[in-house]
């Protein structure tokens, strides 16, 4: 195989894609390039066809190499990458997401796509590579897929229009936005934003699709030059006989659920639906049974043909009746009920009720040391705010062993995060690690968005000033191909959306759009889908915040009494190793006199901001009280109760010449024998000991010799010390009577 290079100016920088160099045995391979992040993408086949599958075996694995970045594991045991990160994940799944509807879905063969991460430069993000490597691998391969597509990343900086921004760039854009597409047709989005409004976002589709035409012609380029033909995946032969007995086996079903399909469809109660359907289902199988030479094959096939006659049916019924299963308007929301407080222990608590779905989410305040500590190829650093979603069997009414997180559950989590950050108070103004978990009590369709909404109401029970309330909705949309006639369904639940041809989340304020998520079964969507979905969206949004708000309109002003509190305090940089002390003496024994590590914690950031999270309000307080002791400056004047440290001696003559008094902690100063009494003193020791609580005053400082000068007698309100006593007038020199005369 020869090496071949393609090029193109995406965004004033090259995208570079080889062929013929790397991973030669795969069915499609090609590295690409953007900036100095290299990506390898390679498409296999399996020869076989999976036995026993209902679905098409498509796996798309994102592989992170810390030494793309120039790093080794920070683990001192294991050196090895691990299990994938949730960023790995999620690129995974952005990927899978893009490519699956351009595959025959009906393919038993396994397909794997594998992205290599092979360098990165820390300023062009890899997941649009890997994508854009996935598709040209795709392409021109001999794997039967309805590509390529493309996908480009669209951000805003001071109103402009930014193609592909740096990391560095995207800290600055109010909007992180992937588009992926064809020439004409949205396929794929994934967004984040600050409150955008939705013609904003139109907008920002709009200029995205235009820019990724450039990178769909470069694809199609590297297609045209060295793709190879593509296979039809292997199919089971069918002699005409079987294709006969197949065509009756179709209209014995029609025929025996024809009348049927609509009234068991039009069942509102999810389980009383599916208890009818699988009445259903038993009735046409001893119904087939009563036919000889209808094998039990045959019989489950039918049960198969069953289940594709409803999704038609209830595609039909919206299409040309306007009728949903439940008996909603096409633009109708579920009833809601939610619930804050509800759970007596934790920190805050909410429970959201759209239709049959629930959700329960939980709030758990820490300090700013329990943040989330990032370490992988592109990323190091510390994460405060956390969204957790699980989705156990129990709440789709089925028996499941409850495993690792699944990359589901990882994405719905991350959506539902990312809804939600836009809006968190900064940490200076809410210095608290937040965790949120989100547990799917029961789901009959969009538990992502009603886990933003559940997350949103239990951040307000549990205080956290969160700027504005985030609600979420999922849109649906059924579709005729053949007519192009189609209709935009709003929130859409568990049949619409397997039966549907599109999920396309929108989560935001009543100010605008915090994240998206479009997911489609077919090609792609027109603009005018897009916009008509997005205004709809908008006025479901508007609906179930105003149900939100009657519940609780703001942020509580009181968090739990079971929340801990944070005290600060700030002090000079330069102060942070008193506080810490050596080996971390000094705050450790802070710590352990102010309750333990169970109690109290403590933090400091590097710009000597002190962050003192603790239970114990009296403890916390003591904790401050010491540090601010530590830091602070003595002055002259001030009185001290001090404990005397050690009694200080002439070196030469082992006379006892004062005590050391540490005034507070970790500053001492020295009270000279002559400033315990006006009378004569002979011992130090005879006056005080080592350990003895005494009140001293603060009588000069020698800042350069680092000298506190300390008197007791000076405490004395019939003989107050004078600076004299401390500096006395130099005595003259003794004449020299010998030299007199």
């Amino acid at each position: 195989m020869s090496l071949h290079k393609f090029e193109a100016e995406i965004g004033g920088k090259n995208l570079i894609i080889e062929t013929g160099k790397f991973a030669e045995q795969a069915d499609g391979s090609c590295t690409v390039r953007y900036g100095d992040t290299v990506v390898l993408a390679t498409a296999v086949m399996g020869q076989n066809v999976r036995e026993g599958i209902d679905y098409f075996p498509l796996l798309v694995d994102y592989e992170e190499r810390l030494y793309a970045a120039g790093k080794i594991k920070g683990s001192r045991f294991i050196k090895r990458e691990g299990r994938p990160s949730d960023d790995a994940i999620l690129c995974s799944r952005l990927v899978d997401r893009s490519i699956r509807p351009l595959f025959n879905q009906k393919t038993r063969n396994d397909v794997q796509v594998v992205l290599t991460v092979l360098s990165v430069d820390q300023e062009n993000d890899s997941d649009i590579i890997s994508l854009i490597a996935a598709s040209c691998a795709l392409s021109i391969s001999n794997i039967p897929w309805n590509g390529p597509i493309a996908g480009i990343r669209i951000g805003r900086i001071n109103n402009e229009w930014v193609i592909n921004p740096t990391y560095q760039a995207r800290e600055k854009s109010d909007l992180d936005l992937i588009v992926v597409g064809l020439d004409d047709k949205v396929s794929m989005i994934e967004a984040t934003g600050h409150e955008i409004p939705e013609e904003t976002f139109l907008e920002a589709i709009e200029f995205g699709q235009k820019h990724l035409k450039k990178v769909l012609k470069l694809i199609k380029e590297v297609q045209t030059k060295v793709g190879a033909e593509k296979i039809t995946a292997d199919k089971e032969e069918i002699d005409e006989e079987e294709k006969l007995l197949k065509q009756q086996l179709d209209n014995k079903v029609e025929q025996f659920v024809k009348n049927k399909l609509k009234e068991v469809l039009l069942i509102k109660d999810k389980l009383e639906k599916e208890e009818a359907i699988t009445k259903l289902k038993d009735e046409l199988d001893e119904k087939l049974k009563e036919d000889n030479k209808v094998t039990k094959e045959m019989r489950e096939e039918g049960g198969k043909i069953l289940e594709e006659l409803l999704d038609k049916e209830a595609r039909r019924l919206i299409l040309e009746e306007e009728k949903r299963v439940d008996g909603r308007k096409l633009d109708e929301v579920r009833p809601i009920a939610c619930e804050i407080g509800i759970l007596p222990r934790t920190h805050g608590s909410a429970l959201f009720n759209r239709g049959e779905t629930q959700v329960l989410s939980i709030v758990t305040l820490g300090s700013p040391g329990e943040e989330q500590y990032l370490d992988t190829m592109e990323e190091s650093g510390k994460k405060r705010y956390m969204h957790h979603y699980n989705f156990p069997g129990f709440s789709v009414g089925e028996v499941a062993p409850l495993k690792s997180v699944s990359r589901r559950e990882i994405g719905h989590g991350a959506l539902a995060e990312k809804a939600i950050e836009p809006l968190l108070p900064d940490k200076e103004q809410f210095p608290y690690t937040i965790r949120v978990v989100s547990e799917v009590l029961s789901s009959n369709g969009s538990t992502s968005m009603a886990s933003t909404c559940g997350s949103s109401l239990a951040l307000m029970d549990a205080g956290v000033p969160i700027k504005e309330p985030v609600a979420g909705i999922a849109m649906g949309l059924i579709w005729d191909e053949k007519s192009g006639k189609y209709k935009v369904l709003t929130d859409i639940q568990g049949i619409e959306d397997h039966g549907g041809d599109m999920d396309f989340k929108v989560a935001g304020t009543k100010n605008g759009i915090s994240a998206i998520q479009l997911d489609v079964k077919i090609v792609g969507l027109t603009l005018d889908i897009c916009k008509e979905t997005l205004e709809r969206a908008k006025k479901a949004r508007l609906y179930i915040l105003e149900k939100m708000n009657a519940l609780i309109p703001e942020p509580k002003k009181e968090m739990s009494p079971y929340a801990p509190r944070i005290y600060t305090i700030k002090i000079e940089p330069d102060k942070i190793r008193e506080v810490i002390g050596r080996g971390g003496e000094t705050i450790n024994k802070i710590i352990d006199e102010s309750g333990g590590k169970d109690v109290t914690k403590i933090d400091i950031e590097e710009d000597g901001l002190v962050l003192i999270t603790s239970h114990n309000a009296e403890l916390a307080e003591k904790a401050l009280t010491w540090i601010k002791n530590l830091v602070r400056e003595v002055q002259i004047g001030e009185i001290y109760e001090g404990t005397v440290t050690q009694i200080m001696k002439d070196r030469n003559t082992g006379r006892e010449i004062g005590a050391l008094v540490e005034v507070i902690p970790g500053q001492e100063g020295m009270v000279h024998i002559s400033q315990f009494s006006d009378q004569r003193i002979n011992n130090v020791s005879d006056v005080v000991k080592v350990d003895q609580k005494i009140k001293v005053k603060v009588m000069g400082i020698d800042k350069e010799r680092g000298r506190i000068e300390l008197s007791v007698k000076a405490l004395n309100p019939n003989r107050p010390a004078t600076s004299e006593d401390f500096h006395p007038r130099p005595r003259k020199p003794r004449q020299d009577f010998r030299k007199r005369f």
